[in-house]
C-alpha cells in the first residue's frame, strides 16, 4: 500500500539561520534513504516543514512493504571451484559463507566467464522496520556546527529534541530516534494552542497544525504570508519596507504564527545616519524599517510578532522601549564621534593590527595610499584625491560607531569626511572603496572609489598571498576569492591590464616582505577565478581558448568570447581548430625556425606558397581589425583561409630531410599559428 509518510521532530527553538537549511537537509536525506530502499517508485516527491520548534517532511506515495528482492552472489570461476571433478577450498568457502551446501549453487555466465553462484529470494523488508535507521541515518548527515546534549540522555542534535512522530497513512510507525519513541500527537503553538494535536493520518499534519495548533508549518507558506502582511502595512502608511531576502529568512525562522504590527520612535533620532539606524533595527531587533517615497527613513516601522491579541498596544510598547534604547546608543556614539575629525584619528591606526606579518593599519595605509596613486594614474583618476581618501579610508574604524556597527565601515567613514569638510568626491570614495562587499554587488560608480578600491583589494590579495595564507578548500578566511572576483569586475569594466598593478601592489611591501613567487601565483589565481566568471555566461572551450592569449585590457574579454561563440557556428571552425591543433604539436618539436623570417626563395611546394601569400594577406587584416577592437572580423579573416590551409597539411612534408626547408616551413607555420591566435587559441574549441 502506497500512502504519504510525515515525519516530525518537536524540539526546543532552533537557530533561525539554520532552521531551512536543517529542514531541507533532513527531508532530502530522508527521502534518499527511502529510494535506496526501494520504498519509493522513482524520485521522492516531498513537501519540507521548518518552524522555531519543529522539523518535519511529508513525503507522498511510500510503500508500506519492499518488494521481494532477487539476489545473485557471485562466487569463484567454474574453472577455479572444481579441480579434477572435485570442488576447492575456494568454492567450498563459499558455499560455506552463505550457509549452503554446493549442491544448491548455479552455475552462471557473467560475460566473462562461467562462475558459480547463489541465487535466492530476499523477503522485503517493511517500512516499520527500516524507518528509524533511515531517519537517524538523515540525521547524522544534518548541516550542525555544534550539537549539545539534554538531561541525562547521551544522544545528541543542534537543540534538545522532546518529541517524534513517524506516521504512514493512518498507521502510527514504532521506532525509536534520538532515545524517542514515536508518538501520533505533537504540540502546536508555545502559548495559543492547548494540549496534544492528534493525528489520524498524515495528509491532515498542515492543515491541523494551522486549525489546531496555530502553527504554519510550512516555511514557504509563513514567508511568504509574513511577506504579504508587511507589504499590506507599508501599502497604508504610503512607504516602502527596506527589506533583505536574509531578514525575511531569519524573521520567519523565528515565529510560528506571524502578526505584523506597526509601531514608532521619536523623530529627533532621524538626525542619525539612516543607514545606523536602518542596520539597528534589521540586525540587533529584527524589525523592518519604513521609508517614504524618496527614500528616506521615517520613524516608523514594522515588527513580526508571535503572538495574536485583541490588544497588542503591550507588545508594541515593549518592542518600542528597546529599540528606543538601542537607537539612543547609536545617537550617542555619532555625537561623540564628530567631535574629533578623521584625519586627527590616522595615529590611532598604528595601534591597531592589521596582521602580524604585515604590521599595522597606519601601515597599510601608507601602502594603499603609494598603490592609489598608481591605480588613479592609470585609470585617469584625480591622483591627489585618490591619495587623500586612501589615507582616510580605514580611519572610521577608530570611530565609536563602527566600533559598535563594524557593517558600517566605510559609510561613516563618508558620513564623518563630509562632516569634516573634505572633497565629495573622497567621501563618496571612502565609502566606495569596500565595494563590492559581495557577488553581485555594485562597482564604485567614480573613478577615484575605483581607484582606492582596487588598491584595497590588490593589497588584501597579494598581501594576505604572500605571507602564505592561500585559501584552501571551502576556507577562505580573509575572502581573497570574493576579493578576485571584485577586482577582476573592475578591471574589465574599465578596460584595465592585471598583471601590473599586481606587480604594483607588490612593490608597496617591504623588500622581503612578501615571496617572491608571490605574482605570479597570484596571477594564475585570478585567471583561475576569471575562468570562473566567465564561464557563468560562456562555454568552458570558449573560456579556454580566450585566456590561453595574454589579454591585456580585460574590458575585451567579452567581446573576444562573443566573437569565438560566433566563429564556431562556422562551417570552417572545426577544420581550422584542429589544423591550428596541428600546427602547436610540430612547433613544439623544435624552437630553431620560431623566430625567424620565411624565405620565399625556399617555398617550393605550390601549396606553401599559396598558404604564405594567404597568411600575409589575412595579417593584415587581421591588423586592421584589432585595431578596431572587430575581433569577429578577425576571426572571419581566418575562415577565408581554410582551403589553402587544408591544402598546404595535404600536399607538404613539413619535417623535411633538408634542414633548411623544414625550418623554413616551421616558421611559415610560426607566422600561420600567430595569426590563429591573435584573438583566443581556436585549437582548445570543440567540434
Amino acid at each position: 500500500m502506497n500512502a504519504p509518510l510525515l515525519i516530525e521532530l518537536r524540539t526546543e527553538e532552533l537557530p533561525p539561520k539554520a532552521l531551512y537549511a536543517l529542514a531541507q537537509s533532513m527531508a532530502h536525506g530522508v527521502a534518499e534513504g527511502l529510494e535506496k530502499a526501494q520504498l519509493i517508485d522513482g524520485a521522492a516527491d516531498y513537501q519540507v516543514f521548518a518552524s522555531p520548534r519543529r522539523l518535519a517532511v511529508l513525503i507522498r506515495q511510500v510503500k508500506a512493504m519492499q518488494a521481494d528482492q532477487q539476489v545473485v552472489k557471485k562466487g569463484p570461476s567454474v574453472a577455479a571451484g572444481m579441480k579434477e571433478g572435485q570442488p576447492t577450498k575456494a568454492l567450498e568457502g563459499f558455499a560455506r559463507s552463505n550457509q549452503i551446501s554446493i549442491d544448491q549453487l548455479s552455475q552462471i555466465d557473467d560475460g566473462k566467464q562461467m562462475v558459480f553462484a547463489y541465487e535466492y529470494t530476499q523477503p522485503g523488508q517493511s517500512l516499520a522496520a527500516l524507518l528509524s535507521d533511515i531517519l537517524a541515518q538523515a540525521l547524522k548527515k544534518l548541516p550542525i556546527p555544534k550539537v549539545m546534549r539534554w538531561g541525562s540522555s547521551s544522544h545528541t542534535f543542534v537543540r534538545p529534541v522532546h518529541g517524534l512522530m513517524m506516521l504512514h497513512g493512518k498507521e502510527l510507525i514504532k521506532g525509536h530516534v534520538l532515545g524517542l519513541e514515536s508518538q501520533n500527537w505533537t504540540l502546536g503553538h508555545r502559548f495559543l494552542s492547548q494540549g496534544r494535536i492528534e493525528l489520524t493520518q498524515a495528509g491532515d499534519y498542515q492543515q491541523l497544525m494551522q486549525a489546531q495548533g496555530k502553527v504554519v508549518a510550512s516555511f514557504t507558506a509563513r514567508r511568504q504570508m509574513i511577506e504579504a502582511q508587511l507589504n499590506q502595512a507599508a501599502m497604508r502608511l504610503n512607504a516602502h519596507l527596506s527589506m533583505t531576502d536574509e531578514l525575511l529568512d531569519e524573521v520567519t525562522a523565528l515565529v510560528e504564527w506571524p502578526q505584523v504590527l506597526e509601531a514608532g520612535f521619536d523623530a529627533h533620532f532621524l538626525q542619525v545616519p539612516q543607514e545606523c539606524l536602518i542596520l539597528t533595527m534589521q540586525q540587533n531587533q529584527k524589525y523592518f524599517p519604513l521609508l517614504d517615497q524618496e527614500g528616506k527613513l521615517i520613524n516608523r516601522f514594522l515588527l513580526v510578532s508571535n503572538l495574536e491579541t485583541s490588544q497588542p498596544q503591550a507588545i508594541i510598547q515593549g518592542n518600542e522601549r528597546v529599540l528606543r534604547a538601542r537607537l539612543a546608543d547609536a545617537a550617542f556614539f555619532f555625537n561623540q564621534d564628530q567631535k574629533h575629525s578623521l584625519e586627527s584619528r590616522l595615529p590611532k591606526l598604528a595601534q591597531v593590527v592589521y596582521h602580524n606579518k604585515l604590521g599595522s593599519q597606519a601601515e597599510r595605509t601608507q601602502r594603499l595610499s603609494q598603490l592609489a596613486a598608481t591605480v588613479a594614474q592609470v585609470l585617469g583618476a584625480d591622483v591627489d584625491k585618490a591619495i587623500r581618501a586612501a589615507q582616510l579610508a580605514k580611519a572610521d574604524l577608530i570611530t565609536d560607531m563602527v566600533g559598535e556597527f563594524p557593517e558600517l565601515q566605510g559609510t561613516m567613514g563618508k558620513c564623518y569626511a563630509l562632516h569634516d569638510g573634505e572633497d565629495p568626491e573622497v567621501a563618496l570614495a571612502i565609502e566606495q572603496h569596500y565595494q563590492p562587499r559581495f557577488a553581485g554587488d555594485q562597482l564604485p560608480d567614480n573613478r577615484v572609489g575605483t581607484a582606492v578600491a582596487l588598491a584595497d583589494k590588490l593589497e588584501t590579495l597579494v598581501g594576505i598571498w604572500g605571507i602564505g595564507l592561500i585559501p584552501t578548500g571551502d576556507k577562505d578566511p580573509y575572502a581573497l576569492r570574493r576579493n578576485a572576483l571584485g577586482i577582476l569586475r573592475m578591471l574589465m569594466q574599465h578596460h584595465l591590464a592585471l598583471r601590473p598593478l599586481l606587480e604594483a601592489a607588490y612593490g608597496t611591501f617591504a623588500s622581503g616582505k612578501l615571496a617572491g613567487n608571490t605574482v605570479d601565483e597570484v596571477w594564475a589565481f585570478m585567471q583561475a577565478r576569471l575562468a570562473v566568471l566567465l564561464q557563468q555566461r560562456y562555454a568552458h572551450d570558449e573560456v579556454a581558448a580566450v585566456l590561453a592569449v595574454e589579454v591585456h585590457d580585460l574590458g575585451e574579454i567579452d567581446d573576444r568570447l562573443e566573437a569565438v561563440a560566433a566563429f564556431k557556428q562556422l562551417p570552417q571552425a572545426a577544420a581550422l581548430a584542429a589544423a591550428n591543433k596541428r600546427v602547436h604539436n610540430l612547433l613544439k618539436k623544435t624552437d630553431d625556425a620560431l623566430d625567424q623570417a620565411v624565405n620565399v626563395d625556399l617555398l617550393q611546394e605550390p601549396a606553401e606558397q599559396d598558404l604564405y601569400t594567404a597568411t600575409i594577406t589575412v595579417a593584415d587584416e587581421i591588423s586592421t581589425a584589432l585595431q578596431h577592437k572587430n575581433f569577429q572580423a578577425a576571426l572571419l579573416a581566418l575562415a577565408g583561409i581554410k582551403l589553402k590551409v587544408d591544402a598546404f597539411f595535404a600536399d607538404v612534408m613539413v619535417m623535411a630531410e633538408d634542414q633548411r626547408i623544414r625550418e623554413n616551413r616551421l616558421a611559415l607555420l610560426s607566422a600561420l599559428s600567430e595569426q590563429m591566435n591573435a584573438v583566443a587559441d581556436i585549437s582548445l574549441l570543440n567540434d
